[in-house]
């Protein structure tokens, strides 16, 4: 079976990425921003808000399981060494990356149970605990090599009407994502895009104005010997290769 070397394990993150979308059955939108030109990853880009999982994301205790067929479609062809919690830490730093870069908060009212990881605080701070409810697994995609920065990047897709905050309000966003704004459908070529961001938007279209978990998650697994384009679906690990 063919996989990732012992060198690209060490390289590569785990992480996560939202697509946030609004007016599903109308006039869909989608929420995007610029990265810096001075960005170490995909300078001058747009794209969604996301991110490196933390330490912290593994802790967080979530206000809902996350649905399936998404918790366990998460848990297959997991990188040598990945802990048992790294599919709820996805989902986790799927939010605090939405919440970090937009100021948009996905999450119900409640008090935290425990000690609030570091980077949790300023979100548990508003009173919410986050919560992936509505959270579908949409795409997957390893970082070629060579670039200066390599992720494991899972891709999910929510409704804005999910979100407890203000979807035009950006004022508690940092200053990661420049331009932040609500992209018609209809104007995104318009857009300086990513290739593998264009492949999860082209997934969420084709299902519009549905926004739950596809029948299949397609993932671009690009090692260092080989890149393979495959299709994770069903409960139980496929057999890759």
């Amino acid at each position: 079976m063919a996989g990732v070397t012992e060198s690209d394990r060490r390289e590569i993150r785990d992480a996560a990425t939202i697509l946030l979308i609004r007016d599903a059955d109308r006039a869909p939108k989608v929420l995007m921003g610029q990265r810096g030109a001075r960005a170490a990853f995909m300078p001058n880009k747009f794209v969604f808000p996301g991110g490196a999982v933390d330490p912290g994301d593994h802790a967080v205790a979530l206000a809902a399981a996350g649905a399936e067929p998404c918790l366990s479609r998460l848990g297959q062809d997991l990188r040598p060494g990945a802990p048992e919690t790294l599919p709820r830490a996805l989902m986790a730093a799927a939010i605090r990356e939405l919440w970090e870069e937009t100021g948009q908060i996905l999450g119900v009212p409640g008090d935290w149970q425990g000690a609030v990881p570091a980077d949790w605080r300023d979100f548990a701070a508003r009173g919410f605990v986050p919560s992936p409810e509505g959270l579908a697994f949409i795409c997957r995609a390893i970082t070629p090599p060579g670039r200066p920065r390599r992720f494991d990047a899972r891709f999910f897709v929510a409704d804005a009407a999910r979100l407890a905050s203000d979807p035009d309000d950006f004022s508690a966003a940092s200053e990661e994502l420049r331009h932040l704004q609500w992209i018609p459908f209809e104007r995104l070529m318009e857009f300086d895009l990513p290739f593998i961001t264009q492949v999860a938007l082209a997934e969420i279209r084709a299902r519009l104005p549905d926004l739950s978990a596809p029948p299949e998650v397609p993932f671009f697994r690009n090692g260092a010997e080989e890149s393979l384009f495959v299709r994770l679906g069903g409960r139980s690990p496929l057999e890759l290769g």
